[in-house]
């Protein structure tokens, strides 16, 4: 079996998710390399990584670099994805900074892992709420033609990476020790705009036009660009919410043509990465605390418009981490690899 040098950009929480993914996937790997803004040593379940610093060198002889997602003008892979390339890596950035550039493919590998095969050395991994939305959803688009998605996120914390993960375990502790007003005391990490313990906040990302977020506008462009859809009508309303891991997703959808339930159903659960929970005699619909460390999209709580035949109900969850992240990246490396041989 040949086997392919691997670099990983970042020793986050996305970061060390994919380095967990790699090993549980177990991808081909020769030589792993694993680069930072510093040096250090961390801990993977058990498995030490050394940690190097970043520099276009690192990338010599590379052939596949998983970049966790660090964005704008300081991200990483704005500074170092060229050189990665240059030097002959691949290049599979988890942020923002090349999502809508119309030379970078945007993959989700179960919707369009064909356009693979465009890239001209990097590759873009979408946000996290638009991977497990269009996983859910495109198999219903091949067969109805969706008109119009109206979705709400419900996203967790680690959504925002280890520091907003911190805020909410700290507020949880002062609530638990002292009441409300403890948040009022000094020290309290702030990463996030909002209290978020015993609390959800309509704020992710910053406000743009229209009075939408740019998190809100990813789930418009990234879904258009990966589902080759431009026409279809999106609107979305994007929410942090008090969940470690594992973000949810209400989501309506009008489609073309007279959609029932069951027939949606029996297209989900024949659909690759996804997983039907919906079984309401038994209370069975899929949960954040369920889902964590799971590589499938699940959807639940399946239903029609009331009043639209051609309206139906999808409550969508995944893991954060791992679909709307690390996952997605190592499957778009296998993509690479698969098309290789």
């Amino acid at each position: 079996m040949k086997r392919y040098n691997v670099a990983v950009v970042g020793a986050g929480v996305v970061g060390i998710e994919m380095l967990r993914v790699l090993k549980q996937r177990n991808f081909p790997i020769g030589e792993l390399r694993v680069f930072a803004r510093s040096a250090r040593d961390i801990d993977v379940d058990g498995q030490k990584y050394s940690v190097k610093p970043i520099t276009p060198e690192g990338f010599d002889k590379i052939d596949i670099a998983l970049f966790a997602g660090t964005e704008g003008e300081k991200g990483a892979a704005v500074t170092y994805a060229a050189e990665a390339v240059k030097r002959g890596a691949v290049v599979i950035d988890n942020g923002a900074d090349f999502r809508m550039d119309p030379k970078v493919p945007l993959v989700v590998p179960e919707v369009n892992a064909v356009d693979v095969k465009k890239h001209k050395g990097i590759i873009a991994n979408p946000n996290c709420s638009t991977i497990q939305m269009v996983v859910a959803l495109n198999p219903i688009h091949k067969r109805f033609r969706i008109k119009r998605i109206i979705v709400t996120t419900l996203q967790a914390s680690s959504g925002a990476g280890k520091a907003a993960v911190e805020q909410l375990n700290n507020e949880n502790a002062r609530i638990a020790q002292g009441g409300f007003n403890s948040l009022q005391a000094d020290g309290v990490n702030k990463s996030m705009p909002q209290q978020l313990a015993y609390n959800c906040f309509p704020h992710i990302g910053s406000f743009v036009e229209c009075g939408y977020t740019n998190e809100e506008w990813k789930l418009v462009k990234e879904t258009h660009k990966i589902m080759h859809a431009p026409k279809i009508k999106i609107s979305a309303t994007t929410v942090r919410v008090p969940v470690r891991t594992g973000h949810s997703e209400s989501i309506y959808i009008e489609v073309e043509k007279a959609i029932d339930p069951d027939g949606a159903r029996k297209i989900l659960a024949k659909s690759a990465g996804i997983v039907v929970m919906d079984d309401l005699k038994n209370n069975l619909y899929p949960m954040p605390k369920d889902v964590e460390g799971k590589d499938e999209t699940f959807v639940g709580r399946i239903r029609q418009d009331a009043f639209n035949k051609k309206g139906l109900w999808l409550w969508v969850v995944a893991d954060n981490l791992r679909k709307g992240a690390a996952t997605n990246a190592v499957q778009i490396a296998e993509c690479i690899i698969s098309s290789l041989k």
